[in-house]
């Protein structure tokens, strides 16, 4: 019996709806929109690097499918390390691994495309990005590991996306230039800022699992006063940023509203009231990155020659 044009409508209809779960499942797995937090830091990296070099599309799309894969592989893999954690602990327990809809096998040759999606667009890129992205991989995937040992662990999660600008001047110069370690150290202690205040909503799980984590090491007093440190610093390393590159008036603007953003990202939490740590950690991060990287296109737009 050949199939109802009904019937086969709602066959169409059922795969349609399997691909386009299956890539929500997917999405949600790595936060992929969450690549608005550290992209913008890349493009600003890309950006610097054109003063002295002119960006092409070319090198932007590679450089952007090579941050875009590493953090998708790195996402991945964390969610590997961590699925027993994450079954274990009543705020992740639905996750994609531990809640069944997707499968370590389908994860780990994720990981795998991700990665060799990676390697291949520095390779596209230049001989020095080739040769330091397998270092950039090992160390993006060391970090899934270390909250088992050191409360550290969120200072290394914010060197691995610290690699993002500094990887793409780079991608675009095919050399290192160590002014762009400013902006790598205030992407670092931005990122261990804001994940160890994320941490807090998992203070009780971490301290009864024997999770490394600043709040369940130090407490949540002291892990807070070490955030508005980190917070400081970041302005810190984007003046210093700004005067190695010479940033004009949009770009102290923008670190100004750096500034101004981190310090009510901090005022959204205390040691007693974690109750905001979605709204700092989402919303408040995600505007901060996207406007501080709008802001340093339009310094260089409007500081190029006529």
């Amino acid at each position: 019996m050949s199939p109802t044009p009904d019937t086969a409508h709602g066959a169409h209809a059922g795969a349609h709806a399997g691909v386009s779960g299956r890539l929500r499942l997917y999405s949600r797995l790595v936060y992929l929109p969450h690549t608005l937090f550290a992209l913008p830091f890349a493009l600003v990296g890309l950006v610097f690097a054109s003063r002295e070099r002119p960006l092409t599309l070319r090198v932007l799309t590679l450089a952007i499918v090579a941050f875009t894969a590493a953090r998708f592989a790195a996402m991945a893999f964390n969610r590997l390390a961590d699925r027993r954690l994450d079954a274990a602990n009543p705020r992740t327990r639905d996750r994609e691994i531990p809640s069944g809809k997707l499968h370590t096998g389908e994860v780990t040759g994720t990981v795998l495309v991700a990665s060799a999606v990676f390697v291949t667009s520095a390779a596209l890129l230049n001989r020095l990005a080739l040769v330091l992205a397998p270092a950039a991989l090992a160390w993006v995937f060391f970090y899934s590991y270390t909250k088992r040992f050191t409360a550290l662990s969120h200072l290394v999660l914010g060197l691995g996306l610290a690699i993002a600008p500094v990887g793409a001047s780079i991608a675009l110069l095919g050399r290192f230039d160590p002014r762009f370690l400013w902006i790598a150290a205030a992407v670092a202690l931005w990122v261990a800022g804001f994940d160890t205040i994320y941490s807090l909503q998992d203070l009780a799980f971490d301290k009864q699992a024997g999770i490394h984590s600043l709040p369940s090491r130090l407490g949540p007093r002291t892990a807070l006063r070490l955030v508005s440190v980190a917070f400081a610093a970041v302005v810190t390393c984007l003046a210093g940023a700004g005067l190695a590159f010479g940033g004009g008036v949009f770009y102290w603007v923008a670190v100004t509203g750096v500034a101004v953003t981190l310090a009510y990202e901090r005022s959204l939490v205390s040691e007693h009231d974690f109750s905001r740590v979605n709204r700092a950690f989402f919303t408040v991060n995600g505007w901060m990155s996207v406007g501080f990287a709008m802001l340093v296109i339009v310094d260089r737009v409007t500081a190029a020659p006529s």
